[in-house]
C-alpha cells in the first residue's frame, strides 16, 4: 500500500519561467511529493519528490511580494507566491515533511522498491506493526497499573489520617475529668513511619509515563498562527511543546473533550468551556499515523473520524470474508502454503509450474513470523495477567472508597455534635 497520501492543499500562484508570468492554482503536498495544478484546467505543471529538494527558503519576488522558493537537486528553482492562509504556514508544513523524510531514508527507500517486496516480507511487516501497537498498549496498561497502585497507596494514607481524626474526636468527646484522656493524644511509634512510607510510595510513580513523542506543526486559534514543535502522548494526558522545548499547553486526560482526525496526518484536540473560548489545537505531523492508534486506545469515546477519512478505520479492519479468521489462522494458512510449495519430486502439469514459481513465503520469513507470533502471544498473556490484577485492584479500591466514605460520614456527624 502506498504511503503517498495527500496531506494538505493551499491556493497559490506559480511562476512559469518559460512564459514569464504567474499562474494561479493549488499547491498539493503528499507524504512523498509536491505538485502544483492550475486552477482553470487542473493540469499538473510541477510534480517532484520531496527527497529531491535541496533547500526551502522564504524570499521576496521583485523585492515586494513574499514568496516561497524550493530548490531541487538539478538546481531547478520553483517560485510560489500568494500562498493562503500564509507563507509561514506552508513553509513550516513542507519543511516538516521534508526533514522527516530525510531522517527516515530507509523507509523512503523501502517505498521506492515496494514493487519488489514479496508477500512474505509484506506479511512480516504487517505482523511487526501489530507487535509494535501491542507493545504500546502494554506500556499504557503498565502505567495505568502504576496509577492504580498510587491510588491504593493514597487511600491507605487517607485511612491512616482518619484513624488519627478518630482519636482526636474521641479525646474531644471524653469528659474533662476522664483520667486517660491525655493518653489518647499519644500515637504509637510505628504510626508516623507508616504514613511517611505511604507518602513516599504515592510519590514514587510520579514520573510521567511517555507513550510516544513526535515532531509536529502546531496551529493555535487561527490557521495563520502556526509554530513547529512536538506532541507528547502521556499516560495521564497530552503535552504540546514548541521548538525550544517550552510547554505550550498540557491536556489532562479528563480535560480532553474531543479529538477530530481530519486526515492520516492531521488531528484537532480541543477542550470546551462555558462562558469563555474553548482551547483548541490543530496538529500536522508526518508521524501522526503512529499516534492515531494510540489516541484511539486512550480516548476511544472522544475521538472522531471525519466522514472523508473513514478509510482510516476501514484500512485497519479486515474484510467481511476475513472476519471469521484471526491473524493467527491467516499466518498458519500462509505457512502451510509455503510448506506445500517445497519440492516433492518431478510431476507434470500444474504441480511442476507451481514448483518452479517463487515460493509464497520463504523459509526465513516463516521463521521470523514464528518469532513474532511467539512475542505476540507472550505480550497478550502478560496483558491478560495485568488486566486481571488491575480488576482485583479496582475491586479493592472500590471497597476502600466505600469504607472511607462511611467513616467520613460518621466523623462528620460526630463533629456536628461537638459544635
Amino acid at each position: 500500500m502506498s504511503r503517498d497520501i495527500c496531506v494538505h492543499t493551499w491556493p497559490c500562484s506559480y511562476y512559469l519561467e518559460l512564459e514569464k508570468r504567474w499562474i494561479p492554482g493549488k499547491l498539493s503536498l503528499t507524504s512523498l511529493s509536491l505538485k502544483f495544478m492550475t486552477g482553470k484546467t487542473g493540469d499538473t505543471l510541477v510534480n517532484f519528490p520531496l527527497s529531491s529538494i535541496i533547500e526551502i527558503k522564504k524570499e521576496a519576488s521583485q523585492f515586494i511580494f513574499s514568496s516561497l522558493t524550493i530548490l531541487e537537486k538539478d538546481h531547478v528553482k520553483h517560485w510560489f507566491s500568494s500562498l493562503q492562509p500564509g507563507r509561514n504556514v506552508v513553509f513550516h508544513v513542507i519543511e516538516h515533511f521534508w526533514r522527516e523524510l530525510l531522517l527516515s531514508q530507509p523507509g523512503a527507500a523501502m517505498d521506492a522498491s515496494s514493487s519488489h517486496v514479496t508477500k512474505g516480507q509484506a506479511l512480516t511487516g504487517l505482523m511487526a506493526c501489530s507487535q509494535k501497537h501491542l507493545e504500546d498498549a502494554a506500556t499504557v496498561l503498565h502505567h495505568q497499573g502504576e496509577q492504580l497502585d498510587s491510588i491504593a497507596s493514597g487511600l491507605d494514607k487517607i485511612e491512616c489520617d482518619l484513624d488519627v481524626a478518630d482519636r482526636l474526636l474521641t479525646e474531644l468527646e471524653s469528659p474533662s475529668w476522664w483520667p486517660f484522656s491525655s493518653k489518647l493524644w499519644k500515637m504509637p511509634s510505628g504510626t508516623k513511619p507508616h504514613v511517611d512510607s505511604s507518602m513516599a510510595s504515592s510519590k514514587a510513580p510520579g514520573k510521567e509515563g511517555i507513550v510516544i513523542r513526535v515532531p509536529a506543526v502546531i496551529f493555535q486559534r487561527t490557521d495563520s498562527h502556526v509554530k513547529p514543535g512536538r506532541l507528547t502522548v502521556l499516560v495521564s494526558g497530552l503535552e504540546l511543546h514548541d521548538s525550544s522545548s517550552s510547554l505550550i499547553h498540557r491536556f489532562e486526560k479528563e480535560d480532553v473533550d474531543g479529538i477530530k482526525v481530519h486526515t492520516h496526518y492531521e488531528v484537532s484536540i480541543y477542550q470546551r468551556f462555558t462562558g469563555k473560548p474553548d482551547i483548541a489545537f490543530r496538529l500536522i505531523s508526518a508521524k501522526m499515523p503512529e499516534v492515531i492508534p494510540i489516541l484511539e486506545m486512550q480516548f476511544s469515546k472522544k475521538i472522531e473520524l471525519l466522514e472523508d477519512n473513514l478509510m482510516l478505520r476501514s484500512t485497519r479492519t479486515s474484510s467481511p470474508e476475513e472476519k471469521d479468521y484471526s491473524v493467527w489462522h491467516a499466518a498458519s494458512r500462509l505457512m502451510d502454503c509455503a510448506r506445500l510449495q517445497e519440492p516433492s519430486g518431478s510431476q507434470e502439469g500444474g504441480p511442476l509450474q507451481l514448483q518452479m514459481s517463487e515460493p509464497l513465503i520463504s523459509q526465513g520469513d516463516t521463521q521470523e513470523l514464528r518469532q513474532i507470533l511467539k512475542k505476540l502471544k507472550g505480550l497478550a498473556l502478560d496483558a491478560q495477567t495485568e488486566l486481571e490484577r488491575q480488576d482485583e485492584a479496582l475491586d479493592g479500591i472500590a471497597t476502600a472508597v466505600d469504607r472511607t466514605t462511611i467513616t467520613i460520614d460518621k466523623q462528620n456527624r460526630r463533629m456536628k455534635k461537638l459544635t
